[in-house]
């Protein structure tokens, strides 16, 4: 058997795995696991508020309530500061959907929502449409539009920074989409390409492929450590996209 062969085969079925194929009814794969996240997601909460105590009892709640409280204190206080405590229930959302979603990804067979660019586009364009929301809440129209620019500017210059502000303002859901898509593709990309190689090369060393059979012991060693990192960069991604969100909200509503 050529392993080389076989594997250079089942690459292009690993890269159109990732494509956003139909399941049923116009329902792409990305799509029903973007359901299935929402559902846990919600069963996690509903049955965490259950047995909310003064002192939580049980891994289980302890383990939500940490995350909470992450939320509550490293994200929401740490970047907007005064006032932070009604936005959270929106950065809380966004913190468990993406991590909960980016976790489920890596489960073999399992697709991370996050992995497709409509998600992250469509969870981007809702963090933009909320912290502009609130800008213009807080300032009123003309004064949020007034306050892209940086106050404290010489006249001659506003026009211009103002321009380059708003061109910054409305990249910033590019950014947020492109980031998250970006990392959890290319990271479940990875898994693949070592899930792939540490298989090929297993058959290769049963069928008597001889010392290139042998390759399978360090693809598998490479796969769980990446593994292992990339279950680092789901928890980051979740942090990343939550806390810019955060600091966007605060760039909206403070003055500066």
């Amino acid at each position: 058997m050529d392993v080389i062969s076989a594997l250079s085969e089942a690459v292009p079925e690993l890269r159109n795995s990732f494509y956003s194929a139909p399941v049923f009814a116009g329902l792409t794969q990305y799509t029903l696991w973007m359901v299935i996240i929402f559902v846990i997601v919600l069963l996690v909460v509903l049955q965490a508020s259950k047995k909310l105590a003064l002192v939580p009892d049980g891994k289980f709640v302890n383990m939500v309530e940490y995350g909470y409280e992450f939320v509550c204190k490293d994200i929401g206080e740490g970047a907007i500061g005064h006032g932070y405590e009604k936005h959270i229930p929106f950065l809380a959302t966004l913190f468990f959907f993406i991590l909960v979603a980016n976790f489920v990804g890596l489960i073999p067979g399992a697709k991370a929502a996050t992995g497709t660019i409509s998600v992250t586009w469509g969870l981007a364009a809702i963090s933009f449409i909320y912290f502009n929301y609130y800008g213009i809440k807080v300032r009123g129209g003309w004064g949020y539009i007034k306050s892209i620019a940086p106050s404290g500017l010489p006249k001659p210059l506003v026009p211009v920074i103002w321009f380059f502000e708003l061109i910054s303002l409305i990249l910033r859901v590019f950014t947020l989409a492109v980031r998250l898509y970006g990392n959890m593709f290319a990271g479940h990309m990875v898994l693949g390409i070592f899930a792939l190689a540490s298989t090929v090369f297993l058959e290769g060393l049963i069928q008597g492929a001889g010392p290139v059979g042998f390759a399978s012991i360090f693809w598998f060693a490479f796969l769980v450590l990446m593994y292992a990192l990339e279950t680092l960069v789901a928890f980051l991604q979740a942090y990343v996209f939550t806390t810019l969100s955060a600091v966007y909200v605060s760039l909206a509503t403070s003055e500066h």
